[in-house]
């Protein structure tokens, strides 16, 4: 390779772009000193050239005609911070259309589309590398794919999204009900306007499928992920839980038995002994199982401008170490191995129940009766008085159960005369068995 500068487009001016923007013009000898290479800025794809930036030297590379970018030739790498769907899709295929490099932080694209990127970068021999699509700053796509690379990955569980872990940490230490942290956050631009992505957890079930899809080389998709947010949980459930021993977490679990995967998004009970339980704020933590190394956690902030910024660069650095060395689009392994789904009675958890039932001497006689005719036994009982005492409350913690039959267990209750209202059921993690 004979030049001397490695030239790039970049997609997206905003709070990520700008922060890729800094950590370039900041850092250029140590990347020219990583890379070999010196990494220029050629033209930035922008919405609206007039609007005001923070960083004006870079007005005169701004445009808003993509094929600026894109049939440049002097353009080797495209760097996509634009979000969406369409039309960065079509943005990022052109480019390896053309034969240019990409780096995306972009999780609904490669969750969705991941697979057609992949398959149109191997044809065309290039890198696509999208480390910035999950978790921010902190550097898992790598390590799943180099540093477990020798290793078999059973477990990926996480902390994924900021947004949801503020509010559920806030709802544990103030007290507070959903709604009223939910407008903090947004106050505090934690959460968006419309925060459904977030609350509900598809943003959370994008990142798990990226996730599985290169833990377990599988093809995973969105659909495959069952998905279940944060607006349902209470300040009583996260009360209970705290004093059974449990944090509230909105937490992304990917597993595989043998050769058979499951893959959610739901908001759990994760025993305090657990590192995932003091995962607080807007952090961001994933937990690994290897079968040879054990147990690892990687943990630091999920989103922001450098965080993410710092990702996106760091997938510039290797793009561009490639190149220096002539092996771009040989390091990508796409998923090769069959998907194998389990099915609800193959999915084993510990659960927590919360029901209101009436104060009746044999009541809790006939729930357990219920839970044992499924072959689900109790680990913890609370009851406490509910409705001035009309009626109880009973909070259960079972030992492993099936969702199969779990999910049998509570359409039997939904039936039963002795109870009033099912108010939770949530799968219960860390500690012994979880």
């Amino acid at each position: 390779m004979d030049k001397q500068t490695v030239k790039l487009g970049l997609m997206g001016f905003g709070t990520v772009g700008t922060g890729v923007v800094r950590i370039i013009q900041a850092h250029q000898e140590d990347l020219q000193k990583q890379t070999g290479l010196g990494i220029e800025i050629k033209r930035i794809l922008v919405q609206d050239a007039e609007k005001s930036r923070s960083i004006p030297s870079m007005n005169s590379v701004i445009t808003t005609d993509a094929s600026e970018l894109l049939d440049d030739p002097e353009i080797d790498v495209i760097v996509e911070v634009i979000g969406g769907i369409s039309p960065a899709r079509e943005y990022i295929l052109g480019a390896l259309e053309r034969g240019k490099h990409v780096v995306t932080a972009n999780k609904d694209l490669m969750a969705l589309h991941g697979g057609e990127i992949l398959q149109k970068a191997q044809e065309k021999g290039c890198d696509v590398f999208y480390e910035a699509s999950v978790a921010g700053g902190i550097p898992i796509l790598r390590a799943l794919v180099e540093g477990f690379s020798s290793d078999r990955i059973t477990k990926m569980m996480g902390i994924v999204n900021g947004t949801t872990n503020y509010i559920l940490t806030k709802m544990s230490q103030d007290g507070a009900d959903y709604g009223d942290v939910l407008k903090e956050a947004q106050a505090l631009g934690y959460a968006e306007a419309d925060p459904t992505s977030d609350v509900e957890g598809y943003d959370a079930a994008r990142k798990m499928a990226i996730l599985a899809t290169l833990g377990f080389r599988v093809p995973m998709k969105l659909e495959d992920v069952d998905v279940k947010g944060i607006s349902g949980v209470s300040k009583e459930d996260i009360a209970y839980g705290k004093k059974l021993g449990y944090e509230v977490k909105l937490l992304g679990l990917a597993r595989r038995d043998g050769e058979a995967i499951e893959v959610s998004v739901q908001p759990t009970m994760v025993a305090k002994s657990h590192p995932l339980a003091s995962v607080n704020g807007v952090f961001n933590a994933v937990y690994v199982h290897g079968e040879a190394v054990g147990e690892t956690m990687f943990y630091g902030p999920g989103a922001g401008e450098l965080p993410t910024a710092t990702a996106v660069v760091s997938d510039l650095v290797t793009v561009v170490k490639n190149m220096k060395l002539g092996v771009n689009g040989r390091g990508m392994v796409a998923p090769y191995k069959e998907k194998i789904l389990k099915d609800d009675k193959q999915k084993l958890s510990k659960y927590f129940l919360r029901i209101v039932v009436a104060d009746k001497r044999g009541v809790l006689a006939q729930i357990t009766q219920l839970l044992a005719d499924k072959n689900i036994s109790l680990e913890q009982v609370l009851q406490q008085p509910y409705n001035n005492g009309e009626q109880a409350e009973i909070i259960m913690v079972t030992h492993l159960a099936s969702k199969g039959d779990m999910d049998e267990v509570l359409q039997c209750m939904e039936e039963m005369e002795i109870v009033s209202e099912v108010k939770s059921c949530y799968r219960v993690e860390g500690g012994e068995q979880a």
